[in-house]
């Protein structure tokens, strides 16, 4: 099996399957942040909702509809952000954008979603794929 192919398996995985969609459940006094982001040139469309409690990605969900790229990029990055602190989570954010534009990323910090690198072959998916970044990033800064 190709590389390419193997990648291709893990986005159309996370695009079929997606992890931590749907909307966190709050409660009394929650103080869950909530992004709502588009991207007109394709449609594509986010809400991002995240619970960050003493620097700590402690929950995070997404709801939204598009293309396989902008919601299997939803799902890698939900899944590898929950649990972590918000400032591991923006550097994470801040590799994938050096992987979007064909730069040098740490390969060995994106696990899945080194399955986008292709992405920043074609341009016009490149907004695609970081939707759900920008959301997080749009985010973190609500909150500080």
């Amino acid at each position: 099996m190709q590389l390419d192919d193997l990648y291709r398996q893990v986005i159309m995985d996370h695009y079929q399957h997606p992890r931590n969609q749907g909307s966190i459940e709050g409660g009394v006094g929650d103080e869950t942040l909530s992004v709502d982001l588009k991207n007109p040139t394709c449609g594509d469309e986010i809400t991002l909702q995240m619970k960050i409690e003493e620097g700590l990605v402690t929950d995070v969900r997404f709801k939204g509809t598009g293309c396989s790229i902008s919601m299997a990029s939803a799902s890698m990055m939900t899944e590898a952000i929950k649990g972590k602190p918000v400032e591991e989570a923006l550097a994470l954010a801040e590799e994938f954008r050096k992987m979007m534009k064909g730069e040098e990323f740490d390969a060995d910090r994106m696990g899945d979603i080194e399955a986008l690198a292709g992405v920043c072959r074609f341009p016009a998916r490149i907004k695609c794929a970081t939707l759900a970044w920008h959301a997080l990033e749009r985010g973190a800064d609500k909150k500080n």
